[in-house]
């Protein structure tokens, strides 16, 4: 193989994307090509170089992914139908059809006064609704461009999508303000989930509620927020269903933290079948903690000694 062709090469070389032939012609050329072996070498310094190198990501990166990825596939921009005229676009037509009549020819003298008092009345009405509705400067609007057309005449036209962000607020007590929250304790963020299980905590009563910290109990990945979840459910702990969750969480889970807090739960709240349960779980247990906490809380409901 040329040279040229291998310099082709050792990008995809040092990736690992060539064939088994690819890599052998490869290196069997630079082991005898100083020049590409220098290339080789200066491929190997540059990926060591990007691998140090650390970005943070943008703070709103994955809104961002969200929205263009809503937009993509929605195909864009959606088509919004023309507003019906307003009370006050129907009274300027009817003025103007009124003064454009053949038999109020004579009121045609007054037109010129009549449109400037029209046109001082639009521009007040108009600065004092743009004031009302137009959106402040701490609103957060972030816009996609999806097509830019030009046209034969000079101008152009964009499509785009807007997204606005907005903030909510309200009591715990406040419906919105709930359903927003157990929203929330299903978002990718892990910090977001956190938070949002912490103050559902105070809501455990509530069967939604309820339904959601045994939810992210069982399947959310971040054990943080998993041991939010245990401390709304500890005033459930003699619930059937949250009892029958906790046992599965305390099989299942790799988290100790979260293992240790399982076992409290369900010894305030002893029923018949966890002894025999835990008797099989601390022959097999690994974690020293989580073994430890077992033998305590079968020795304290004298369990067999020989079991364990």
């Amino acid at each position: 193989m040329t040279c040229d062709s291998i310099l082709k090469l050792i990008p995809l070389y040092y990736y690992g994307e060539l064939t088994p032939d690819e890599e052998e012609r490869v290196e069997e050329h630079t082991h005898g090509c100083p020049t590409c072996t220098r290339e080789l070498a200066q491929q190997r310094a540059l990926a060591a170089a990007l691998d140090k190198r650390q970005i943070a990501p943008a703070p709103m990166l994955l809104e961002d992914c969200r929205s263009d990825l809503i937009a993509a596939i929605q195909g864009g921009a959606p088509r919004i139908a023309p507003a019906a005229k307003g009370a006050w676009r129907l009274f300027l037509d009817a003025m103007a059809a009124s003064f454009s009549g053949p038999s109020l020819s004579g009121l045609a003298r007054l037109r010129q006064p009549i449109g400037a008092l029209a046109l001082l009345a639009i521009g007040f009405f108009g600065a004092r609704l743009i004031n009302t509705a137009a959106p402040s400067s701490t609103d957060d609007v972030y816009s996609t461009v999806r097509s830019v057309q030009p046209d034969n005449a000079g101008g152009v036209a964009i499509s785009l999508d807007e997204t606005r962000r907005k903030v909510v607020k309200g009591h715990m007590n406040d419906g919105n303000i709930q359903r927003l929250l157990l929203a929330a304790a299903h978002e990718d963020n892990p910090a977001v989930r956190v938070e949002s299980v912490d103050l559902l905590r105070s809501q455990s009563g509530s069967s939604e509620v309820r339904d959601t910290l045994l939810n992210v109990l069982s399947q959310d990945t971040n054990p943080g927020v998993r041991l939010k979840a245990l401390e709304g459910l500890k005033p459930l702990a003699a619930d059937s269903e949250v009892r029958k969750t906790l046992r599965r969480v305390l099989l299942a889970d790799d988290n100790a933290a979260v293992r240790v807090l399982v076992i409290d739960l369900l010894v305030a709240n002893r029923d018949d079948n966890m002894v025999g349960m835990m008797q099989g779980l601390v022959q097999q247990e690994n974690n020293d903690s989580v073994r430890r906490k077992l033998e305590k809380a079968l020795r304290d409901m004298n369990a067999s000694p020989g079991r364990f």
